[in-house]
């Protein structure tokens, strides 16, 4: 192939190039108005290659007046680069405000320069070397090129100035077009050389197509992801087509050796289109043979990026575990035909998955994160399998975002808690002081009363202070001061202290059971709940509160046979202000609730344990030891 016949087909790539990209520019400007100039750079580049193309055709006057038109590429260039850096400042240097209030006239001097030269004239045709017809300038031509030269001056020293006033990826896209810059003027430098009386072969030029790519990338791949996936795909075609290139003319260099006459005889690039052509089916064919080549391979399999991204979607859209776990099934069983069971295991749920039988996906938190596994899926098809695979692997990561969205909320929910209990502590502590001092000349105002007024007022007054104190307790800061409390020896230290009235107390704990805890803290959870549990069970027939240690579950109970707690009070029980007796502060469950969460642990009430009311109490993370063991 002739270095004339390679010259016009790079001229007709950079043209067929610099179409494509303008296009594709013009669909992006209408989020972003600073591409529609570069669309209009792309554009001039596709006519300047056109000239070149019309002169090597014989079309020498078209070809001309093409070429003579190339002060508008570094025009539009300077309009973009004035859109793409002039940031809304303060201050914005004298000169970049006037290149930007004259880009009209700058626009408009640029078409005077181009029908001046046309009038010129500004260039012709000559012979030069293989070429039989070759632009070169002439007279005003050089004007003409001398106005393009100082127009791209102008619009790279506004990029310089961008880059002394931005950062991230503005910068970085500046930086990259200074480099696509500096590689397109090494290209077009040896266009100049004929015209200076060099009779040179414009080698460079060969290249030019990389020129308008590397720039409009440069500029795009930090404000366009899209692009970048693009120019992945892109270039591993490229490198491709180059191996296939090699490769060929490799195989024409030794089919002379090997006997191969009529293959040696082929001509280069006729071996050279042949390659460029398979690559190209292969390009085309790519998609719908990867599609074929699924179903053969995975009968059965109906996924595509839409579908994954709706599962995704409908997925993170659940806000608990019983919903998540739900949508779950219903997505995967419509998918498949047929009932899958979802099962999750999340931390603080009881014994290991196994659902035999059925069809399952079984996803559960591990040390390194959410894991899932399939379970009765053995004996479908691989395509069903694969989508089994699929789907688990996105329940995993819907899981770990739900896991993560939870745990926010909670810790959100405890900052401003605590920032309640913060202002409810200084105003308790204010209300505190102001209602003792009355209450204080109160007590001291009955001494001269009846013995029966007086202890009447007394016990009001001890009621009184009592809920003051457990406001107090509830509203201010809690300190813990750990260290190991025998939890039998807590209890018989605190039965002396209860009116018991007629109620057995029966303890079933470990002598030797161990808690790591704060001993007065620990005091006041059992005192409130027993005694909680003694204001609807003394003096009543058969009453009976029961203390036991679970050890398979580490957790310690409190039972009591008094009348079972309404349903309709669960939810709200350990909340402060709810009591269900006469006289209560409604602040002791809630005492416990906090002493126990500060400890790390948790306080729950049990109705399915055989007993009417159980309080069961987990310190977490096992802090319990049992030392008889």
């Amino acid at each position: 192939m002739s270095w004339v016949i390679a010259f016009e087909l790079m001229m007709l790539v950079t043209s067929g190039c610099a179409l494509v990209v303008s296009g594709w520019l013009l669909l992006q400007a209408r989020k972003r108005r600073s591409l529609q100039a570069l669309a209009g750079f792309g554009l001039m580049m596709a006519l300047w290659c056109g000239g070149h193309i019309a002169i090597q055709q014989g079309w020498h006057d078209a070809g001309v007046l093409l070429i003579l038109a190339n002060p508008l590429m570094p025009t539009f260039f300077l309009h973009f680069a004035l859109r793409f850096v002039r940031p809304e400042r303060p201050r914005v240097p004298a000169w970049l405000l006037w290149l930007s209030r004259h880009i009209v006239a700058i626009y408009a001097t640029s078409v005077a320069v181009i029908l001046l030269s046309w009038d010129g004239p500004g260039g012709t045709v000559v012979a030069l070397g293989p070429f039989v017809d070759f632009f070169v300038f002439r007279g005003l031509g050089w004007f003409n090129i001398a106005y393009t030269v100082v127009v791209g001056i102008l619009a790279h020293l506004v990029l310089v100035w961008g880059l002394s006033v931005h950062q991230g990826n503005l910068r970085r896209s500046i930086v990259a077009m200074f480099a696509a810059g500096a590689w397109g003027l090494l290209l077009a430098t040896s266009f100049i050389f004929p015209s200076l009386g060099f009779d040179w072969y414009p080698y460079p030029m060969l290249l030019l197509p990389s020129y308008v790519v590397l720039l409009v990338y440069g500029v795009v791949r930090y404000q366009i992801l899209e692009a970048n996936d693009f120019a992945k795909r892109t270039l591993l075609w490229l490198v491709l087509m180059a191996v296939l290139l090699v490769l060929m003319a490799l195989l024409g260099v030794l089919a002379r050796h090997f006997g191969l006459v009529q293959l040696a005889a082929v001509p280069l690039w006729q071996l050279w289109i042949c390659a460029l052509l398979a690559v190209a089916v292969a390009l085309l064919l790519r998609g719908p043979l990867t599609t074929l080549s699924g179903l053969l391979i995975y009968p059965g399999m109906r996924l595509d990026e839409a579908l994954l991204e709706r599962w995704l979607s409908r997925l993170k859209a659940e806000d608990s575990w019983q919903g998540l776990q739900a949508r779950a099934a219903e997505l995967i069983s419509a998918q498949v035909r047929q009932p899958v069971h979802i099962q999750l295991q999340h931390e603080g749920t009881g014994a290991p998955l196994r659902c035999e039988g059925e069809l399952s996906i079984l996803c559960q938190h591990q040390a390194r994160g959410w894991r899932f596994r399939l379970q009765g899926w053995e004996d479908l098809k691989p395509g069903l399998r694969l989508t089994g695979e699929v789907f688990g692997s996105l329940l995993s990561t819907s899981c770990g975002l739900l896991e993560r969205s939870l745990q926010l909320a909670e810790a959100e929910r405890r900052r401003l808690a605590s920032e309640h209990l913060v202002e409810l502590g200084s105003l308790s502590a204010v209300m505190a002081h102001e209602l003792r001092n009355p209450l204080n000349v109160i007590s001291m105002a009955t001494a001269d009363l009846p013995a029966e007024r007086r202890s009447l007022i007394q016990t009001q007054l001890a009621r009184a202070d009592r809920q003051i104190s457990d406001l107090l307790l509830y509203s201010g800061r809690l300190e813990l001061h750990r260290q190991p409390v025998q939890l039998q020896a807590l209890l018989d230290s605190l039965a002396p202290l209860f009116d018991w009235q007629q109620t057995r107390f029966e303890s079933e704990i470990p002598p030797g059971l161990m808690l790591s805890a704060d001993p007065h803290r620990l005091q006041q959870v059992f005192t409130n709940l027993i005694e909680n549990a003694l204001s609807f069970v003394r003096n009543q027939p058969g009453s009976l509160i029961r203390v036991e240690y679970d050890a398979d579950g580490g957790y310690v109970r409190i039972h009591n046979n008094g009348p079972a707690i309404d349903a309709s009070l669960h939810a709200t029980l350990f909340h402060p202000f709810v009591s269900r007796r006469a006289g209560g502060s409604g602040l002791g469950l809630a005492i416990v609730r906090r002493i126990m969460d500060t400890h790390g642990g948790h306080v729950a009430l049990r109705d399915d344990l055989g007993w009417p009311v159980t309080f069961e109490l987990a310190f977490e993370p096992n802090p319990i030891q049992d030392l008889t063991s």
